[in-house]
């Protein structure tokens, strides 16, 4: 553009810097909101999968109702942003409420140990489809850390969208001491793609908490017959190969299914059972590397 003189010229200039400025301090805010929120929040437990279907959702779910239960201070992050599960899995129906003070996020109280945010507490129609680009999920990740009231924390259990993309790599540049927990399921399909989860956990330096293996068999209701649903035993092969923790087998169990469609997740109640006690077990073994 020419302008009519050198004064004009500053005024211009002035006037397209200011955009910038304002975003380049709302980010030093944001960045200083994430700090602080982060440096109340003791412990950072990352649950990825390299593929959808492996039951990573209702994994995050029950670590967190579990880790509740036990007495820590838990909150459960969602941030698969085209796929959230944790709203219905929490029966979480309402907008999330903002604090009258600091015009934070509220996340919804679940217990008194349990609190919860999710992408879908930000939408009035729970059927309409985020249709987003990278920038916008980085930014909602961001504000899910730093301008979400959590309070302190023992733990925080984030619940990401399948593969390496951006939701994942944002996690871990945002919470660089998160530690990864990488869900599978027995069969080769699977754990193709989780070998990939490991490359990636391995790229962006985070430390990998272990392994988990997911419906890992099934015992027949009529005959107590046990059938591998998904094969067996690929798990625990593929973290000696790779040199990582072994967490654990968890069975297929159809109250999972049951119980997250009712809004209430299996370890909330479940009794003394093979499902609870090789839960149970997994959670021992993500709680003795803190």
């Amino acid at each position: 553009m020419i302008h009519d003189n050198v004064e004009q010229a500053k005024k211009a200039s002035s006037c397209s810097n200011q955009p910038q400025n304002n975003a380049a301090k709302q980010q030093m805010e944001m960045e200083a909101m994430i700090k602080d929120n982060l440096a109340k929040i003791k412990n950072k437990i990352f649950v990825l999968s390299g593929k959808g279907g492996v039951g990573k959702s209702s994994v995050s779910a029950n670590l967190a109702i579990t880790l509740a239960k036990k007495g820590y201070k838990t909150g459960l992050m969602d941030v698969d942003v085209h796929g959230p599960s944790i709203a219905q899995m929490f029966n979480i129906t309402e907008l999330l409420d903002i604090t009258p003070d600091t015009k934070q996020l509220l996340p919804r109280q679940v217990n008194e140990n349990l609190t919860v945010v999710s992408v879908q507490a930000l939408m009035q129609d729970k059927d309409q489809a985020v249709i987003w680009r990278g920038p916008a999920k980085t930014g909602i990740i961001k504000q899910f850390v730093g301008s979400v009231a959590w309070g302190k924390l023992d733990y925080l259990v984030i619940d990401a969208p399948p593969g390496t993309g951006d939701e994942p790599l944002t996690v871990v540049q945002t919470i660089p001491d998160a530690r990864g927990i990488i869900v599978t399921t027995p069969q080769e399909v699977a754990l193709a793609d989780i070998r990939k989860s490991i490359s990636f956990c391995k790229t962006v330096k985070m430390e990998t908490l272990g392994i988990l293996e997911n419906m890992a068999g099934f015992t027949c209701p009529h005959c107590n017959k046990h059938i591998d649903l998904f094969k067996s035993g690929g798990g625990e092969k593929t973290a000696k190969a790779q040199g990582l923790n072994f967490l654990g087998s968890i069975p297929f169990d159809t109250r999972v299914v049951e119980s997250g469609d009712a809004g209430v997740p299996v370890m909330t109640y479940e009794a003394d059972g093979p499902f609870k006690n090789a839960f149970e077990k997994v959670v021992e073994n993500i709680l003795k590397q803190f």
